[in-house]
């Protein structure tokens, strides 16, 4: 995976807060997305799908 598009996404976690703080590395099309992108992923520490954020790495 290339280092330089690299983005970091961070889970917001459940609605209780389980979870919060998770962390998944992916990329991104720099080409075609400008704004920030927001995904559900699947949480290990919370166990369900959570909302995950990009943020600064």
């Amino acid at each position: 995976m290339s280092q330089d598009r690299l983005i970091k996404l961070v889970s917001v976690g459940d609605e209780n807060g389980v979870g919060k703080g998770h962390v998944y590395y992916t990329s991104k099309n720099k080409k075609g997305v400008e704004r920030k992108i927001e995904l559900k992923k699947y949480n290990p520490v919370a166990r369900k799908q959570t909302l995950y954020k990009e943020s600064k790495k």
